[in-house]
């Protein structure tokens, strides 16, 4: 879709949706919301829908970077701890590493 066609009212309908949808554990919502509007948001002459648009913009960056600490610790705790964990390592693991731990 190029924005640039669509009227500002449904950029700034598009954008809510993307930055609500975000909360439905979906940040990779919050990241298109983000790179999508960022031009809109910051670099675009100005309009009526800008402000809530960059609003919404600077939101979902927030919880897109929210979500990255997140993952990225329990990711980082869950690699270090797994085989410490014994049978819940195992149960929370896709596939279960072979060789020593």
């Amino acid at each position: 879709m190029n924005l640039e066609r669509v009227p500002n009212e449904e950029k700034l309908n598009l954008c809510r949706k993307y930055y609500l949808g975000g909360f439905a554990l979906l940040p990779f919502l919050w990241l298109v919301n983000v790179l999508w509007f960022c031009r809109e948001a910051f670099l675009a002459p100005a309009y009526t829908e800008q402000p809530q648009i960059k609003s919404y913009v600077q939101r979902s960056a927030v919880g897109l970077l929210f979500w990255v600490v997140v993952l990225t610790t329990w990711v980082t705790i869950f690699q270090m701890h797994r085989a410490r964990w014994g049978e819940l390592g195992d149960y929370l693991s896709f596939t279960i590493p072979l060789g020593i731990p």
